[in-house]
């Protein structure tokens, strides 16, 4: 596919997936099949709200090679012909990404998260040469993920716009250390899709942001589609009144991060709806019952489940 192409097809509300596992921390293969199902019902895997798996929130530095494989096979499969499905890669050499990054490609995956190759102290040369590499390499998108929280320097407007020239690269996962300024994006906005991970959410659309990653798309599907169509119709004031929400889960997930780090608040969000996918490989903690009860009682005040009909 050429650029436009693949620009069209990773935007919109990019939906954060966890990975199903059994009762001894196995994958649970038929669960993502049923699962995966069940998204594709809800309205996710389009153009608009592309399936991201095997990424942070779906534990992909806890899967080991085999399995980050298998979850992609199935995932794919269980989709079904024209879904739209991206996945994470973990941060590796060049040479071993692009070997990834094929494998994803060979069954179906559209688009790629690639993070910062944050291990190798990387300068912004590097930034440039490893995703021109990567991009040269591959027929499908790519989305960067500004990963400096994990000791790389932040990715700069002026290096994304030497990246125009690499094809595949249609998109990054944007935010900034606080030391730097988050509308920087208005630089390259028109030259990629820029997709909000954790900036004001108005304001990241009024820049000209092209989409939002969201956790809560896997759980409550309806809420984040509903929101990212407020934002395109330009609907500001209905779009404010609705994040006030996600002011609410968001005390609700910093509380779960004193008990246990990680991603444990995706198994919880699908706990909540009677979507039970397992738990959290260790060193994250099992989310506990009285989380569960809480975000419940959030989530019956949102109206989005009621105590007979979960979902």
């Amino acid at each position: 596919m050429n650029r436009s192409q693949l620009k069209s097809l990773i935007k919109g509300t990019l939906a954060v997936t966890p990975t199903p596992f059994d009762d001894n921390y196995q994958l649970d293969i038929g669960k993502i099949r049923e699962i995966t199902q069940w998204w594709i019902e809800q309205g996710l895997g389009t153009t608009n709200s592309p399936l991201k798996i095997t990424a942070g929130g779906g534990e992909c530095h806890n899967l080991t090679e085999e399995e980050w494989l298998q979850v992609l096979k199935t995932t794919v499969d269980a989709a079904g012909s024209g879904a739209i499905v991206m996945c994470g890669l973990k941060s590796k050499s060049t040479i071993h990404t692009i070997e990834d990054a094929k494998k994803a490609q060979d069954v179906g995956i559209i688009g790629l998260q690639i993070e910062l190759p944050f291990y190798h102290h990387p300068n912004q040369d590097d930034y440039v040469r490893y995703f021109t590499d990567i991009s040269d390499s591959i027929d499908i998108g790519i989305m960067i993920y500004n990963t400096h929280f994990y000791s790389a320097p932040s990715i700069k407007a002026e290096t994304m716009l030497r990246l125009t020239n690499a094809e595949h690269v249609v998109a990054i996962k944007w935010n900034t250390p606080p030391h730097e300024d988050f509308n920087e994006m208005t630089k390259f906005a028109h030259e990629f899709n820029v997709i909000n991970n954790g900036g004001d959410m108005i304001q990241f659309h009024k820049n000209g942001g092209k989409g939002t990653q969201s956790s809560i798309a896997a759980a409550y599907p309806k809420y984040a589609l509903d929101l990212w169509d407020l934002l395109e119709a330009k609907e500001y004031q209905k779009a404010k009144m609705e994040l006030e929400k996600d002011v609410i889960l968001n005390n609700w997930r910093k509380k779960s991060a004193l008990i246990s780090g990680g991603n444990r608040h995706n198994k919880a969000y699908m706990a909540a709806v009677g979507k039970y996918i397992g738990q959290p490989r260790l060193p994250t903690l099992p989310v506990e019952e009285h989380e569960v009860n809480e975000l419940r009682e959030i989530f019956k005040s949102f109206g989005w489940i009621t105590d007979q009909n979960r979902i």
